[in-house]
């Protein structure tokens, strides 16, 4: 009980730093909102007397001086009210959230899990069988995980939506279609998210092999593993049962902390593809000086990295008591 207390404070005290960093780092950005917000709405007509004060005033960005406005954000916090974004003013930045997650989890999440899955199984019969095949795995998928993101974002969609134009340029489904769970939408959703989801894959891949190979070829040599073979089991027994069950633990952490990352999703593939994400919106709200749906995008992806961290602390607490002893 003292471990979980103990890890739980100090991931609050570092979630209030986090919160702290969220309220006054967007401020330092040059520009003023209400300014952006009202030369929109000055191409619309003169607007009324009073109109900066009272955009202050529902934006969050006046009454007092900056510690009063961080105790109003505080407090707006505590009610999960994130207030108004100027991107789509004036809808709430919780409805630009609930609208922008499902895709970026969706498409992130599936990508992310099909690279670990896809990398270890390659990794540990790189590891198991020494080929001339399997080996040469490893420096290409290194390659592809070295090469820049956005580059490697752009190649994939010069080559298979410009030359040959198999699968759309950008977007998350067709405008055309009805949003919703009809076929139409889906197959547009599923066409739209190969190449970005492709380029997760790819970037991400040469990471998972190249671990998981080094790992299972140190378990080659541990005493279990001889012992297997030894007995005469079968080399497949052998390799799933004791080999790369053993080998994939330490991937597993990193897995657990990745899926935290999910939810920040991939900015620049988003940026790329236009695709309608967390990293989209974050961009958006970058363009206009949108305090709250910078704070609100940046508040997630800080919980959820913390939340995943958290868990994997407590779950290594329970696997290794040792861990408990030392903290």
């Amino acid at each position: 009980m003292r471990y979980f207390l103990r890890k739980a404070g100090f991931y609050l005290v570092a979630l209030w730093g986090a919160i702290t960093l969220n309220f006054f780092l967007p401020r330092l950005i040059p520009g003023n909102p209400v300014e952006v917000l009202l030369t929109r709405m000055s191409q619309a007509g003169s607007p009324p007397p009073g109109e900066y004060q009272t955009l202050q005033a529902l934006l969050g960005l006046g009454g007092g001086n900056i510690f009063s406005q961080y105790w109003h954000y505080l407090d707006q916090l505590a009610h999960l009210n994130f207030g108004l974004s100027i991107t789509d003013f004036p809808v709430p930045v919780t409805s630009i959230l609930s609208s922008a997650l499902p895709w970026t989890i969706i498409l992130v999440g599936t990508a992310t899990i099909l690279a670990f899955l896809i990398g270890t199984v390659l990794g540990a019969a790189a590891g198991w069988r020494r080929s001339r095949l399997l080996d040469s795995l490893v420096p290409a998928t290194t390659f592809l995980t070295a090469m820049p993101y956005f580059w490697l974002a752009l190649l994939l969609l010069y080559l298979f939506g410009v030359v040959v134009k198999v699968f759309p340029l950008n977007g998350g489904y067709d405008a055309s279609t009805t949003i919703g769970f009809n076929g139409a939408f889906i197959s547009s959703a599923f066409l739209h998210a190969i190449l970005p989801a492709a380029t997760i894959v790819l970037a991400q891949i040469g990471g998972w092999l190249l671990s998981m190979r080094n790992m299972t070829l140190t378990t080659l040599s541990e005493d279990y593993v001889v012992a297997a073979e030894a007995k005469g089991l079968a080399p497949r027994r052998v390799l799933v049962g004791y080999a790369a069950r053993n080998a994939v633990l330490p991937s597993f952490t990193s897995f657990a902390i990745s899926i935290g990352f999910v939810v920040s999703g991939s900015i620049i593939m988003e940026i790329v593809f236009s695709y309608p994400g967390i990293g989209y919106e974050l961009l958006q709200a970058v363009q206009n000086d949108d305090y709250a749906l910078m704070q609100g995008i940046f508040l997630v992806i800080t919980v959820v990295v913390l939340g995943a961290n958290l868990l994997v602390d407590l779950l290594y607490g329970f696997v290794d008591p040792r861990t408990r002893q030392a903290s």
